[in-house]
């Protein structure tokens, strides 16, 4: 029997999702729009990028390019979207505890971990568990818990297709079209609530997430991101879209050599729901949904997030983003000064060990130069050899928790410190999260193996 990809799983499931969401979220459609005309203005005003992106493969791959973001509830549950996931090729990828910025979740990232797999279609999703062991009120924990024994969030088709997918190592063309149509049913919007609205509003008042975790059949994708070549000139034009953007750009400030992750979105929406009652339905409103836009920049190494948490760290102890974004302008500024020890080239940050690239045979080997790793730099300059930067695949937790309590209804920084619990995270995901750190490691050092030896079999792709 023949398998479709799971590249291509991926793709048909990346689509469906984007279809669905657009139909859920009419704002998401236009989010699109305003960020393939900003994507567009770039490459056309700048061919050097152009070209870059294009020798390196990501041209393609940018205006299929999304991540998602999910919360879950259960160990049980988690479990099972890592497997639903893995019949798409999606690992999860890092661990992030979210409980440094009073969310209580830890999460990780599925994703592509090829730069093959990656170059066809990038999708992730940023993946919460909710953490009711760090509720004060252990009864209404209980009955949080006990709630989200009932449900089932993956459908009974779902699982036999990916049980049947683990057994044959993959799924035929027509079970992969219904494994997508019945995957999608988990991240579904339902407007019922399954709580009552006195349960949902004691479910609020100790967290607004877990109210938003609890209180339905599933866990609704909250946001389908978009990435943009550039997050500032979105941000700017969202107004003239009718969308109000939130107050600051979380991530790094504007920089010429882009690094990691920069986000901004739009405010929450508030829908009307329907909560359980004992004669019929009362009405009420849900605040969780929301439009996201995102630009990546280059990976950096452990020295370079070091030095990108130091940074970061300065700026937010010099200045906060107040609830309706009182104090923007100062914490834009303090973030600015705080990165001028940043290097904002990607020959100083490539050479000081600060980010990580992708190396590619471009032009023949120079006469009296070896292709060899102590000729790096020689090669390098002659052209020879091109490092490109390798795209940031994964995300921030300060970043990630700036744009929850924008969702949650609030653009206050939160300090970041250090709370985890790593091992029961993947206990009951049921695999070791993959260190994105590694994978990045990986690429590069491979990349520069297979360029050398290109170079010296006279194996080139031009520039």
């Amino acid at each position: 029997m023949t398998h479709l990809p799971a590249d291509e799983i991926r793709s048909l499931f990346s689509r469906a999702m984007s279809d669905m969401y657009r139909k859920e979220v009419p704002q998401y459609g236009t989010l699109i729009e305003l960020v393939r005309d900003v994507n567009r203005e770039m490459l056309a005003a700048d061919s050097d990028l152009r070209a870059r992106m294009d020798s390196a493969g990501e041209i393609a791959r940018l205006d299929v390019e999304r991540h998602g973001a999910i919360r879950l509830g259960t160990a049980s549950e988690l479990f099972n979207i890592r497997r639903m996931f893995a019949v798409m090729g999606m690992s999860p990828v890092g661990y992030y505890d979210l409980s440094v910025a009073g969310l209580p979740v830890h999460s990780t990232a599925f994703r592509p971990v090829s730069t093959e797999a990656l170059q066809i279609n990038p999708f992730r999703v940023f993946t919460s568990l909710i953490r009711l062991e760090l509720l004060e009120d252990r009864a209404l924990a209980a009955e949080a818990e006990e709630i989200l024994s009932r449900r089932k969030i993956v459908t009974d088709d779902c699982l036999s297709l990916i049980e049947k997918a683990e057994a044959q190592g993959g799924l035929g063309a027509s079970d992969a079209e219904a494994f997508v149509a019945q995957a999608l049913e988990t991240f579904r919007w339902h407007s019922e609530a399954t709580v009552p609205a006195e349960t949902y509003e004691r479910l609020c008042a100790a967290h607004r997430l877990i109210a938003d975790v609890v209180s339905f059949r599933g866990p609704h994708i909250n946001h389908l991101t978009p990435r943009t070549l550039d997050i500032d000139a979105v941000q700017k034009k969202m107004p003239e879209r009718g969308i109000a953007p939130k107050a600051v750009i979380e991530g790094p400030p504007r920089r010429r050599a882009d690094i990691l992750l920069r986000q901004t979105s739009f405010k929450a929406l508030e829908e009307p729901i329907l909560f359980p009652a004992e004669t019929g339905t009362e009405e009420g409103t849900h605040t969780a949904r929301f439009g996201e836009i995102e630009q990546r920049g280059v990976a950096l190494t452990p020295a370079g997030r070091a030095l990108y948490d130091r940074c970061l760290a300065e700026t937010r102890a010099a200045a906060a983003v107040g609830a309706s974004g009182e104090g923007a302008g100062g914490y834009v500024a303090a973030l600015d000064a705080a990165f001028e020890s940043f290097p904002d080239d990607h020959d100083s940050l490539r050479r000081d060990g600060l980010a990580f690239y992708r190396y590619r045979a471009a032009a023949p080997l120079p006469a009296g130069l070896q292709a060899s790793p102590e000729a790096v730099e020689q090669l390098l300059a002659s052209g020879a050899l091109v490092a490109d930067p390798q795209v940031y695949e994964d995300f921030l937790p300060v970043s990630a928790a700036g744009i929850f309590q924008s969702n949650l209804g609030t653009d206050e920084q939160s300090n970041f410190g250090e709370s985890a619990n790593r091992e029961v995270f993947e206990a009951a995901l049921g695999r070791e999260v993959v260190s994105e750190m590694a994978l990045y490691e990986e690429i590069e050092r491979e990349s520069l193996s297979q360029a050398l030896a290109a170079l010296a079999a006279g194996e080139v792709t031009p520039a």
